[in-house]
């Protein structure tokens, strides 16, 4: 038996010592908190739901391969293939849409071309912005995102750009 197998009971375990050493109610808390994240769900869904639907519009418009094409020349200005674009417009916005294109593009590039490797540090290095501002602002109940968005955003462009770097780093091109 390894280890790492014994660190769930360990830590169930543990919480339950604690929870009988300061006597409360376990079974109440984990009810009470999971009640709780139901509520969270419910004030998150009709956002989610929208932004879903926008993502799904925008690639079956055929606008994000419209942008990619006219994107290209920075990109390679960035040492950025211009194939990366569509998971460059993905990723901020979903994360299993970004997995698919990833996909897509190791498929078609295989893993260990340069824009396999490039597209597997983006996913890695990068969030899914708009969709974790959307659960964690709609879940605190917060309309304006002020600076949020433009902010996450460059942070976003600075790991791609990092990604493209550090593969030809480590990789060569």
């Amino acid at each position: 038996m390894s280890l790492s197998s014994l660190v769930v009971p360990a830590l169930l375990a543990g919480t339950a010592v604690a929870a009988l050493g300061r006597r409360v109610d376990a079974y109440a808390a984990l009810t009470r908190g999971a009640g709780e994240g139901l509520t969270v769900m419910l004030r998150i869904l009709p956002a989610l739901v929208g932004l879903l639907t926008a993502v799904s519009m925008f690639r079956a418009s055929g606008a994000m391969e419209w942008l990619a094409l006219r994107c290209a020349p920075l990109l390679d200005a960035l040492g950025i293939p211009g194939e990366l674009m569509s998971l460059m417009l993905m990723r901020p916005i979903s994360g299993s849409g970004a997995l698919a294109v990833g996909s897509e593009l190791i498929a078609a590039n295989g893993a260990d071309s340069y824009i396999g490797r490039v597209a597997a540090v983006m996913l890695g290095s990068t969030e899914t912005t708009f969709y974790t501002i959307a659960v964690y602002y709609g879940s605190a109940g917060i309309r304006k995102t002020r600076h949020t968005i433009p902010a996450a955003l460059t942070a976003d462009l600075t790991g791609f750009i990092a990604s493209a770097f550090a593969v030809r780093l480590f990789f060569g091109s």
